[in-house]
């Protein structure tokens, strides 16, 4: 389906969902391409006349974008909130080196294998250090408010940093690794914490902010820079709704 805005058009992906109870209109971060969820039930002419009303709005996600990182040579990406460059190297396959930042220039990633592979080897990387330090910070603050953890999950969520399951199971999405530390940190606490408290009660938010100081200054850096995050080598995504249709 085809909409057009001040002579631009823009080609809409429409799926049916039969869990969806309103009509969601969103933009993919690493194509660009809208794409609309519609209910059921819903018709095909009013999801036509959703997308003529909004060819505004599509057209103002698609121009404020961000441009996507790929993990190629030569990119740079933040790593535990450090501007990093990403160099490829053909010898030592399979290793990767960090060497941090010193005097305001950027830290290095050396990545050694083959260039086909990089983005592969780099993904793979960022993952096992978001698992190693998440899995740190988590058992660290379940010993302090005297918690049991049974498995610890890395994934690349769209919607949320994490979450906790009522037997104990937490899963993070790898992109923390990007973040300061003090927001992985802050997040391990925040998991951690559903164990007592399985909801964002006045007393969860105590929990939260008598194991984490930092807790206030790290929600206001999620929610100021969290989604530049999906933007380096995957893909994230701009949404509208409807009323329930």
């Amino acid at each position: 389906m085809q909409v057009s805005h001040h002579g631009t058009v823009y080609t809409v992906r429409v799926k049916r969902n039969k869990a969806a109870r309103r009509l969601i209109l969103r933009v993919r971060a690493d194509t660009a391409e809208p794409v609309l969820t519609l209910p059921q039930r819903t018709s095909i002419s009013t999801a036509r006349a959703f997308l003529d009303r909004h060819g505004g709005w599509i057209a103002a996600r698609v121009a404020r974008l961000p441009e996507p990182v790929p993990f190629e040579s030569g990119a740079t990406i933040p790593f535990r909130g450090e501007p990093t460059r990403i160099v490829h190297r053909q010898a030592l396959r399979g290793k990767i080196e960090h060497i941090p930042g010193q005097n305001g220039r950027p830290g290095v990633l050396n990545v050694h294998c083959d260039k086909a592979h990089l983005g592969r080897r780099i993904a793979d990387y960022l993952k096992a250090e978001a698992k190693r330090e998440l899995t740190e910070a988590s058992v660290r603050y379940a010993e302090k408010i005297r918690v049991k953890i049974t498995r610890i999950a890395i994934k690349d969520t769209k919607s949320r940093w994490g979450s906790c399951s009522s037997k104990g199971g937490l899963s993070y999405s790898w992109r923390v690794i990007l973040a300061p530390p003090f927001v992985l940190d802050y997040l391990a606490a925040h998991e951690v914490a559903h164990r007592l408290e399985m909801n964002h009660s006045v007393r969860y938010w105590r929990i939260v902010a008598g194991y984490c100081a930092h807790w206030k200054e790290a929600e206001h850096w999620l929610t100021r820079n969290g989604a530049d995050l999906h933007r380096y080598g995957a893909s994230s995504a701009t949404t509208i709704a409807s009323d329930p249709a």
